[in-house]
This record gives structure tokens, C-alpha cells and sequence, in this order.
């Protein structure tokens, strides 16, 4: 279970193209819509101070579910207030706001994370490793808007993977493996499955935070029982261990490869920002990372500004095989004692010589 990902695999992205009932519902709305290479879409002639109608909402978050993002192109000086009207169109419908403000945030709204490549225009260095946002949460945010107030000369984009393709792209031993996993967030206790189903595309999806994770707990195999039927049973039958140090290396790496993976198997693009780009992530269905070039100085790219709102969830994204939502982070060992656990704001350092800010 410790070994690597194989690095000789072909292209096998299982992306799925755009639904034409989508494309035609949503041009009689007067948008064009303009398929990415191989993940998001993006969107010619909204007007996001506009809501637009229930359908065409719905098609348009159905495509984030499949593709992993939508960028409504050509969005310059929103107002805060407009800003947050739109991200209210998706998910729960309300805004999920757990970050601080940083003095340059536009009528210092508390619902807007404003970043930055200069310190004075907002926060530094946020989001140098692939994560999904809100991973501390029992009900991670269902979808993350990115709004370029501001787009650097030189470059500064960002990565995005998705994670349907990426549990497809698994060796089918990994999948069995991955599918037995929860993982605990180190800061918060809140655990949530290594893989999931997506609530809208119905798709097994990865999930795991590469920065903010203190521990993973594997539900063993027994004999004669199928995955579905070890789901069923309560926590206090099953048969459980935590990862060792090995064990947990081997795990972060392989996540760390399989969407590093990404941008060569057809499931991952670099996207870069023009000013005004409105993107909305699906954030159960991608993985993200801001790119190196993001986080270099003004001086050197040209001045960043974005500003990201953070949208609820319906529901918790819940573990699997009866385990609670919330494991004491800070109480004694469960399961076995040569386990990995480990509290606090970073979490368990599978990799020595990079940032786990996320």
C-alpha cells in the first residue's frame, strides 16, 4: 500500500464535454460559452449585477460539477455588494465566511479575502499547495468565487485539478485503498472521506489536505464484505488503524503526484486571469493551488489583487463507516498507538522542503 504512483501513464482524462441542452438553454439567455482544454468553461456575455433565471443557474452549476469551474469573462469593478449577490447563486445559497480582513479589502467586508503579491493590497503567499477551501469544516464550502480585481502583467494564475478524474487515473488498488480512508483535520477535528461521492455529478472524488491534515484513519478489509457494506456498519464494529509515518508519506506524496499528474493526463489546466474574470470553483469536484509565478512581487509580475468569497455547503461532507464528524484532535490515540497524530495549525509534514500555508 506504501508504493508510488506510476509516472509512465497515457492520457486518460474522463472530463466530460459540455451538455448541449446547457449550451442551448443557457444561449437563449444570450451567453456563449467557450469549452476549456481539458477542465472549465468559460462564459461570454453575462453580466453578473443581473441575476439570471433558476435554469440556467442550475445548468451552469451542473457544468462546474463536471468541468470544475465556470469564468464569467469581462466583469470589471463589481461592487462588494455585487460581488457577493452573485456567489449567492450556488451551494447553500449563502455566503460562509471563516477568514479575516486585511485593511485593503474593498469597504472592509467581512465576506471578502482579499490576496495579494504586494502586503499593502492584501494578504501574501495564501495557497501554495493543492487544497480545496474550507477543508476545516464539517460543511466545506460548496463553491469558491476568485475574482481578479486586478491581473498581473507577468503572470500569476491558478492551478486546478479534478478530483473525478483523479480517483479514475488511480491504479484500481489505490482506489480500493483510498476509498477506506478518513482523514482528520489536525486544526479543526473535523474528518471527511479520502473519497467521496459528488453530491451533483454523482462522480468518486479525491479529497485530502496536503497542509492541514493530522491524521488518517483506515477502515480494514474483512473478508466476504464489499466496501458498501463496510459503510454500513456502526464505527464501534468496524475495525479501524491509523496510518503510520510511512504509511502517511506514501499517501501525501501519491496525492501530490496524481495532481501534479494533472496538467499531463488531461484533468488539471494553469489558468491565467485576465482583469475582471469572475471565476466560480466547484469546490468538491476540484483541487486548486495558486501558482508559483502568484506569489512573486509586484515589482517583478506586476500588482495581484483577488479577491475570494466562500459559499455554504447544503450539507457536511460527511465520513464513511460510521466514524463521527468530529475526532478530539487534542484527546489520546485512537486505534493503535504507532499511528500518526498530530494537532495543531500545520499538520502531520509529509514533505520537508515546502510551505504548508494553505
Amino acid at each position: 500500500m506504501t508504493q508510488t504512483l506510476e509516472t509512465t501513464r497515457e492520457p486518460t482524462s474522463t472530463i466530460a464535454p459540455l451538455n448541449p441542452e446547457h449550451v442551448a438553454l443557457l444561449e437563449q439567455e444570450g451567453l456563449s460559452l467557450k469549452s476549456l482544454t481539458p477542465i472549465g468553461v468559460e462564459i461570454y456575455g453575462a453580466d453578473v449585477r443581473k441575476k439570471l433565471p433558476e435554469p440556467a443557474i442550475k445548468a451552469l452549476e451542473a457544468e462546474m460539477a463536471n468541468r470544475g469551474f465556470i469564468v464569467f469573462k469581462h466583469q470589471p469593478g463589481l461592487s462588494p455588494e455585487e460581488l457577493i449577490n452573485a456567489c449567492k447563486w450556488w451551494g447553500g445559497r449563502e455566503i460562509h465566511s471563516t477568514h479575516g480582513v486585511h485593511p485593503a479589502t474593498p469597504g472592509r467586508n467581512r465576506h471578502i479575502f482579499r490576496c495579494s503579491n504586494d502586503g499593502r493590497q492584501g494578504i501574501l503567499g495564501v495557497g501554495p499547495q493543492w487544497h480545496n477551501d474550507g477543508s476545516f469544516e464539517a460543511a466545506t464550502f460548496s463553491h469558491s468565487a476568485y475574482y481578479m480585481a486586478r491581473a498581473p502583467e507577468n503572470g500569476g494564475g491558478t492551478h486546478f485539478a479534478h478530483q473525478g478524474a483523479a480517483f479514475d487515473a488511480l491504479p484500481p488498488e489505490k482506489q480500493a485503498f483510498w476509498q477506506r480512508l478518513v482523514s482528520v483535520n489536525s486544526a479543526s477535528s473535523v474528518t471527511h472521506p479520502v473519497v467521496h461521492s459528488h453530491p451533483i455529478s454523482g462522480r468518486k472524488s479525491v479529497w485530502l489536505h496536503l497542509g492541514m491534515t493530522g491524521a488518517v484513519i483506515e477502515r480494514l478489509p474483512e473478508e466476504g464484505l464489499t466496501l458498501e457494506e463496510l459503510k454500513t456498519l456502526p464505527a464501534p464494529a468496524g475495525r479501524f488503524r491509523l496510518l503510520d509515518e510511512a504509511a502517511m508519506k506514501a499517501l501525501f506524496n501519491d496525492y501530490n503526484d496524481l495532481l501534479n499528474d494533472s496538467f499531463k493526463l488531461g484533468y488539471g489546466i494553469r489558468y491565467e486571469y485576465d482583469t475582471g474574470d469572475l471565476l466560480f470553483i466547484d469546490n468538491w469536484a476540484v483541487a486548486h493551488r495558486a501558482s508559483p509565478e502568484a506569489h512573486l512581487p509586484a515589482e517583478q509580475q506586476g500588482l495581484r489583487i483577488m479577491d475570494r468569497v466562500t459559499i455554504k455547503a447544503p450539507r457536511n461532507l460527511a465520513p464513511h463507516f460510521g466514524l463521527p464528524q468530529y475526532i478530539n484532535m487534542a484527546g489520546p490515540h485512537p486505534f493503535n498507538k504507532d499511528g500518526v497524530w498530530q494537532a495543531g495549525g500545520v499538520g502531520f509534514r509529509w514533505k520537508d522542503d515546502i510551505r504548508m500555508q494553505n
